[in-house]
């Protein structure tokens, strides 16, 4: 995506001219790869100059990607403007911002909490990771979280301390965080257009995720913490709060991963490689600062096991930068593309094609996804998981069959989107609106038999294929729903988390037996008859 003039990052003309071997490039590829590490874009700076960058099709340079947790790190930059500009200080008490929340008995600890606490996950408020976002008042779900420990007295990571400083710049400025940040960072750092970011019902931006930005936008924004807040010669970020803000503040050392106990800051994290720090979003996005190097690594995927990432990351890292060439080396690397993502393959065409064409299709609700709120979407669970909407329930689906492609037409709620799917083994980009956010649309479909069609779509902004097995008989329909990544490797996640959440093994062990079968319930068929 072009950005303005003047502004764009500079280019090498190849990786050893800034001190990148190409053939490190090339090693760290294929051990991705070879770990089934499902790459989307890659870019490494060094000396203020890009010498590698990559994305791996259908995603592309223009795209916005999700960023989930890196948005902490542009919400600690925005508490940095609000603190330079007098608006508060790192000391200011949380709950003189929000007199209306103050309990009628005196809370010691609520006494105590601070901005400062707020920036280094020290706050102690212990808001559940299963607080329903689509309630209105996520504010009030804040306070009303149980205590963990007295501000200052520990460290747990929760995302509603970002969205508090959300709501702060929101409180004290009068403008979303996103037009506050627009004149400070965005436009100098030469972004053509104001970034997406995932709201509560009140427009205040969800600051811990929630937003979607390109791989370049990510690097200039790396790159300009990397150097002190100065980017294109401008000093954009006050450079007192960027040294502060990528200092080891805060102890986390009873997390279990290495890359997630050697310390804290200002949400950003501490490496264990000496000198580097990083910006880190689940499904390892990550926006990685070697301060000795003169570099940085920036990376989106979806490998939902982090610390596998960032070991295969470190495996490679710094050990990739080296002296500066003037020519290419005789045993350079120039095949460094991304393997583009599976296509489904074009079969032969059903002739049940025209007996569905143009007919509705009506399914039935699942009542028990329905009570629990996740009802399935087209969207994949970890795309809406946080998100203040949720799709869910999809209805009156449609399917027309052209020479190469067919298309896909279905309601969820309010939204009412259309897909065309390649045929012929080629993917078709379609534009769709679920859960609150417009997204780009892969997509491919197939006949596994006469009677049997697949659906694989791929919003590009996200991390996550759905994939739909349509099989007919007579005017029965079932669609059985699928994910990639699989919704296997999804439990196995959620086990581990629930499991360092749930320290008493009594409890740990009864979540676990539930999450076992929530492939039974999230991915069950849904049934329904065309009309």
């Amino acid at each position: 995506m072009a950005g303005k003039k003047g502004l764009e990052l500079p280019r090498a003309d190849f990786p050893e001219q800034v001190g990148v071997d190409s053939k490190e490039i090339k090693a760290l590829i294929e051990d991705l790869e070879e770990n089934n590490d499902e790459v989307h874009s890659i870019m490494i700076i060094r000396h203020g100059k890009v010498a590698y960058e990559r994305w791996r099709a259908p995603y592309a340079p223009e795209i916005p990607h999700t960023m989930y947790s890196v948005s902490k790190s542009f919400t600690a930059i925005a508490m940095g403007f609000l603190i330079d500009e007098g608006f508060c200080s790192l000391d200011t008490r949380v709950i003189d911002l929000f007199p209306e929340y103050k309990p009628k008995e005196p809370d010691e600890k609520l006494e105590k909490m601070t901005v400062w606490h707020l920036l280094t996950m020290t706050a102690g408020k212990n808001v559940s990771v299963m607080s329903d976002k689509k309630k209105s008042d996520w504010v009030k779900q804040f306070f009303d979280a149980p205590w963990e420990f007295a501000p200052g007295e520990g460290w747990h990571y929760i995302s509603e301390n970002t969205y508090m400083c959300s709501v702060i710049i929101k409180k004290l400025t009068g403008k979303t965080m996103r037009e506050f940040l627009k004149p400070r960072l965005f436009d100098p750092l030469g972004y053509d257009r104001m970034p997406f970011w995932e709201c509560d019902r009140q427009g205040r931006e969800a600051g811990g995720w929630g937003l979607f930005i390109t791989t370049d936008e990510l690097s200039k924004f790396i790159v300009c913490v990397a150097n002190n807040g100065v980017y294109a010669g401008k000093q954009v970020i006050p450079a007192w709060y960027v040294e502060m803000a990528t200092s080891n503040l805060v102890s986390n050392e009873k997390n279990e991963n290495p890359n997630s106990r050697v310390g804290y800051g200002f949400f950003f994290w501490m490496c264990n490689c000496d000198n580097t720090y990083r910006a880190d979003g689940m499904f390892s996005q990550f926006g990685i600062v070697f301060k000795d190097y003169d570099a940085q690594f920036v990376i989106t995927q979806s490998e939902i096991f982090e610390e596998k990432s960032r070991q295969i990351l470190f495996n490679h890292l710094p050990k990739m930068f080296i002296e500066d060439m003037k020519e290419p080396p005789e045993d350079a690397c120039t095949d460094l593309d991304l393997t583009p993502l599976p296509v489904l393959e074009a079969r032969p065409r059903s002739p049940y094609e025209s007996t569905i064409n143009g007919r509705l299709i009506h399914l039935d609700k699942n009542a028990i996804l329905n009570t629990v709120g996740w009802p399935v979407s087209m969207l994949t669970i970890p795309v809406t998981y946080m998100s203040a909407e949720k799709g869910g329930n999809i209805d009156n689906v449609v399917l027309r069959f052209g020479e190469n492609s067919c298309t896909m037409t279905w309601n969820e709620g309010s939204d009412n989107n259309t897909i065309e799917c390649g045929m012929d083994g080629k993917l078709r980009m379609s534009p769709i609106h679920l859960a609150g956010i417009n997204f780009t649309a892969a997509c491919s479909a197939a006949w596994e038999d006469e009677t049997t069609l697949l659906i694989h779509m791929r919003p590009v902004e996200s991390i996550c294929e759905r994939r739909l097995k349509i099989s007919f008989d007579g005017q029965n329909v079932k669609i059985k729903p699928t994910s990639s990544p699989d919704i296997y490797t999804l439990i196995e996640f959620v086990k581990n988390f629930m499991g360092s959440m749930f320290k008493n093994e009594r409890v740990s062990g009864r979540v676990g037996r539930v999450i076992n079968h929530l492939d039974k319930f999230l991915e069950a068929p849904i049934t329904g008859k065309m009309i």
